[in-house]
């Protein structure tokens, strides 16, 4: 191989691992279920601290923190989806996801795992 392929060689860009992170999935737990995000849209994972409340907010919105200057709007994901009462414990946790440009965070009661699928695993996703 010479030297302008090899460098030709590097400098193309690596559909593999593009590909490859877009199929991983966060997974996280609400109540007996497990749900999971793609991995790319989470920013951070933080442990459930006190939040801001909002006046008038509906009461999925839990209310508002401050991270690092950016105020990021808290939705309890158990009370949005109608699972019961939310029992915050030590293994509550707020995702932190940035979403078609904005950042928000969204309390689950834990996280699993990080879970690679193939594209024969995976279904689009049904309309509602």
């Amino acid at each position: 191989m010479s030297q302008e392929q090899a460098i030709a060689e590097t400098a193309k860009p690596s559909g593999t691992v593009t590909s490859h992170m877009a199929n991983e999935f966060l997974t996280f737990r609400l109540g007996g279920e497990e749900y999971g995000i793609e991995i790319l849209k989470v920013q951070e994972i933080r442990g459930y601290d006190s939040i801001t409340q909002i006046a008038n907010a509906p009461e999925f919105i839990k209310g508002v923190v401050n991270l690092r200057g950016i105020i990021v709007p808290i939705i309890d994901m158990r009370i949005k989806f109608r699972l019961g009462t939310a029992d915050y414990d030590r293994f509550t946790v707020v995702i932190i996801l940035n979403v078609a440009g904005r950042v928000m965070g969204i309390v689950v009661d834990g996280v699993s795992d990080v879970l690679t699928l193939e594209a024969e695993q995976m279904h689009p996703t049904p309309e509602f």
